[in-house]
């Protein structure tokens, strides 16, 4: 049995050729990796002859073919195995943000990356996004125009207005930041207006893999303000509570910790790749996982992340995020979840970040051995939080706006069974109870479960 198998961080290479350039901005622009000369594609060892003369013509390559100079991150040594030498060289993953051959530039071919066992061409957009990030990574979300130009933030205006901010209609879009230098509205306006083509999907799985969904809510295509509390809102409502009251005082065990799942929600938010794609989360029989895009932000190491030493992507959505009151700039968010559940269930890769919560095994236990799914965590009656002082009917009304929080009072009364008219006292009932706020105007607007 051979010992070396090409992988996506092991190249073998018979002999020596130019073309080695190519894989080695492969690894710089991925997640590094492993090159051996001397070593056939089968794995056989064949060895090396000339070793000076392949060691001189690495270093040429190294130091003048590629562009940025990538001396620091990559290394050589020899290797022996089976009687034979071997040449290895190590490249880690780059510093900065794209490599090229200086050869070819900053094109497809002169730019490549590390896909399974090849080397891919790099599309012109790919190229363009990182050779950008090159001068500026934490405001790229302002330089990129948006991709609608007639945008509204009637919601957004509501929640500054309501945290006592006087912000004046003229310049509102512009202490906000919300255009680009040509004027044209930005990535970042497009997330915070009140209409937009970004979803935010929410998928539940039956089991412990991709297999079978059991449901799929979108709670995109809004504010993102919005989003985040409809996310929130969400969870707390998964967040099934088991008690044991044969004790005084009643222990509750809840399925996750809540606090954990919050920060790391807003961690993905703010922190994630937007010119990407938009963050993912999804529910399996035994744990949440958050997945939010473009690795850890230029410059930042692991240590750094888990110290919780705070550098956002998108320094003006934190600061927006910060205003509103739903976050700090203390970076305390990962430590919180490292205490709770160890570093272990972070996945810290060059284009995602995922961060796994399991769910509490006891609670897990229980409701197997009562042969309740974790699909009853809509149903809110099963949450302490909200089942203290509530009928039947404002359970079944919550249940259905953490759901769909655009949806009428008409509706709501078609689905519940009920008039019109006793949901708009419903309505009333919940919001001196605290338990729901009005967003927006009556023909406009949404509901916010706040509890």
């Amino acid at each position: 049995m051979n010992k070396y198998i090409e992988s996506e961080s092991l190249e073998l290479k018979e002999r020596y050729t130019d073309t080695i350039s190519k894989e080695i901005v492969s690894f710089l622009n991925g997640e590094g990796g492993t090159i051996l000369i001397g070593v056939k594609d089968n794995g056989v060892i064949i060895g090396v002859d000339k070793i000076d003369e392949v060691f001189r013509k690495i270093s040429d390559i190294i130091t003048s073919q590629i562009e940025p100079n990538p001396q620091s991150e990559i290394s050589s040594e020899l290797k022996f195995d089976e009687g034979k030498t071997i040449v290895a060289i190590h490249i880690n993953k780059g510093n900065n943000h794209i490599y090229c051959r200086k050869k070819y530039g900053f094109s497809s071919t002169g730019c490549t990356i590390r896909i399974g066992t090849t080397c891919k061409e790099m599309t012109p957009e790919q190229i363009k996004i990182r050779y950008e990030k090159k001068f500026i990574d934490n405001e790229y979300m302002l330089k990129k125009r948006s991709n609608l130009s007639d945008l509204s933030f009637r919601e957004l205006k509501i929640y500054y207005s309501e945290k006592n901010y006087h912000l004046e209609d003229k310049s509102f879009e512009i202490n906000l930041n919300l255009r680009n230098e040509a004027g044209e509205y930005n990535l970042l306006a497009e997330l915070l207006s009140d209409r937009n083509n970004i979803p935010f999907i929410f998928v539940k799985f039956q089991g412990e893999n991709k297999a079978s969904i059991s449901e799929r809510s979108d709670y995109g295509y809004g504010c993102i303000l919005t989003t985040y509390v409809k996310i929130k809102n969400r969870l707390q409502a998964e967040n099934i509570c088991i008690s044991d009251t044969t004790v005084r005082p009643r222990k509750d065990k809840y399925l996750f910790d809540y606090d954990c799942v919050n920060e790391a929600i807003l961690n993905a938010l703010v922190h994630n790749d937007w010119t990407i794609t938009e963050p993912q989360i999804s529910m399996y029989h035994d744990r949440l996982e958050i997945l939010s895009h473009g690795g850890l932000p230029s410059g930042m190491t692991k240590e750094q992340f888990f110290d919780g030493i705070s550098k956002p992507r998108n320094a003006t959505l934190m600061r927006i995020f910060l205003n509103m009151g739903l976050t700090e700039h203390t970076g305390h968010g990962i430590p919180t979840i490292v205490e709770k559940y160890g570093k272990e269930v972070f996945e810290i890769k060059s284009n995602y970040i995922r961060c796994t919560i399991p769910f509490q095994k006891e609670v897990m236990s229980q409701l197997d051995k009562n042969n309740v799914g974790l699909n009853v965590g809509l149903n809110v009656g099963l949450n302490v939080g909200l089942n203290v002082g509530l009928n039947n009917t404002e359970k079944k009304v919550l249940e259905l706006l953490i759901g769909n929080s655009s949806i009428t009072s008409t509706e709501l009364a078609e689905k519940v069974g009920v008039t019109k008219r006793t949901i708009e006292r419903i309505f009333k009932s919940l919001q001196e109870k605290k338990m729901l706020e009005r967003i927006g105007s009556k023909r406009d607007g949404n509901w916010i479960v706040i509890r």
